[in-house]
């Protein structure tokens, strides 16, 4: 784990050498015995970490890429990446991810060398992030707004880590290692502004039926005000939440018939008209599909807690 202070320059063997490079892998002896067959740590865990100030003659090209995940986060100055034949230019406040096993290569701008952040990280769970559209539209470089929280959470994990591996070091930095994720793939909502991102068609939509939980509103009525077909919309949503706009919609009413239940003492008939279900039976058969139990259990059940 210690830092090596050579005097070379530059990148050797993937690894870039240069003043003020901070650099920190696990070796894989710790990742095989303490946190590969951790329930707790072998879904997502970091690999490798480091942070690289100006770093010019920086370069790397892997013909079969990573095992794992790579995250990297330019603060300052220019670089490039290139996957699938495709290069991309880098800048201040841009991220991006580059999924396991794909050939690439990286570098700086020889002008303005930039000072990037970046951590490797792999686990089981890596495949299914890699398939999700959340992720996979940060596989191109992203502009994110400048937030000090993500370096706040970088340094903690970093230091966490120069302090040995016990398991409690291992789990702290890796649990902070998904916050730190989230602050780049949704980094709109760690916002105080909404502003930075346009919510698609399915953000609004869901946004829409938020605010209609009382109403009844059909697939058709959403996919004419969002302009698209009935099949095209209901794709569209499916793609990004995994269910049908109508069964979300559902989920989202009986979520707050269980706070009305939880939190008041309306009756159920009562709850249910709040919820535009002008039949209290239909809304407690529904209620018991989507939560597992019926209105009045529910309520019992949360009243002997």
């Amino acid at each position: 784990m210690k830092e090596i202070k050579d005097n070379k320059e530059g990148s050797h063997k993937n690894i870039w050498y240069g003043l003020g490079r901070q650099r920190i892998e696990i070796p894989k002896t710790i990742l095989k015995s303490r946190v590969q067959n951790n329930p707790l740590l072998k879904h997502l865990h970091i690999c490798s970490i480091g942070y690289y100030p100006k770093a010019k003659e920086h370069y790397t090209y892997r013909k079969k890429g990573l095992p794992e995940n790579f995250i990297f986060y330019c603060v300052d100055g220019h670089g490039w990446f290139k996957v699938d034949n495709q290069r991309y230019e880098v800048g201040p406040n841009e991220f991006f991810i580059l999924p396991q096993n794909k050939e690439h290569a990286y570098g700086n701008d020889a002008e303005h060398p930039w000072s990037i952040y970046w951590i490797h990280f792999g686990g089981d769970a890596v495949p299914a992030f890699n398939e999700t559209l959340a992720v996979q539209k940060h596989f191109k470089p992203f502009h994110i707004k400048n937030n000090a929280e993500t370096i706040a959470i970088f340094t903690k994990i970093y230091k966490a880590l120069q302090l040995g591996y016990s398991i409690d070091n291992l789990l702290f930095a890796n649990m902070c290692l998904t916050h730190f994720l989230t602050l780049f793939i949704y980094n709109a909502r760690h916002s105080e502004s909404i502003e930075a991102e346009k919510p698609d068609c399915v953000d609004s939509a869901i946004l829409h039926m938020q605010q209609h939980l009382d109403e009844n509103i059909s697939l058709n009525d959403l996919s004419k005000q969002y302009n698209y077909s009935v099949s095209r919309f209901s794709n569209l949503f499916k793609q990004k939440t995994g269910y049908a706009p109508i069964d979300y919609f559902l989920q989202m009413k009986m979520q707050k018939a269980c706070q009305q239940l939880d939190f008041t003492n309306q009756s159920i008939k009562l709850i249910a008209f709040n919820m535009g279900f002008d039949d209290p039976y239909y809304f407690s058969k529904r209620f018991k599909t989507i939560i597992g139990v019926s209105p009045k259990k529910y309520r019992a059940l949360k009243k002997s807690e």
